[in-house]
């Protein structure tokens, strides 16, 4: 996934260049940030391991269980849209496919911890609000 980026970025394929194609990766930034205020910088980490203080389902995570990896997802299609190559589309692709095995990995540990997250899952979208 990071690899697909760097690539990008290297392209000059990751950031828009348009109004549209900037004010929507300026938006994924902001839920980015929005996300991680919410959750919290303490608890930040690399692994799919939850932490032992209680689930988070307030601010982004009201409407989406994966608010950063969804930011993500939007920087980069964004960018890529105005950028479009059948290479470029394929990267994003890539970065795509990894952040979906990413999450899938995740999951399972924090339905072990959470009993609630059973529920959570149920009533709360992946990537895309209100699309479960």
């Amino acid at each position: 996934m990071v690899g697909a980026i760097f690539i990008l970025l290297a392209r000059d394929a990751f950031f828009g260049n348009g109004p549209v194609s900037i004010s929507l990766q300026v938006l994924g930034f902001a839920l980015a940030g929005w996300a991680r205020i919410t959750f919290g910088f303490h608890s930040f980490r690399f692994t799919a391991n939850p932490t032992r203080d209680s689930l988070v389902t307030t601010g982004p995570y009201r409407y989406i269980r994966n608010p950063i990896y969804g930011a993500a997802s939007l920087i980069m299609w964004s960018g890529v849209a105005v950028h479009w190559s059948p290479m470029n589309a394929t990267l994003a692709a890539v970065a795509t496919a990894a952040l979906i095995v990413k999450i899938a990995c995740e999951e399972p540990p924090l339905r072990a911890t959470y009993p609630e997250y059973a529920e959570y899952s149920r009533k709360t979208a992946r990537l895309v609000p209100f699309v479960v």
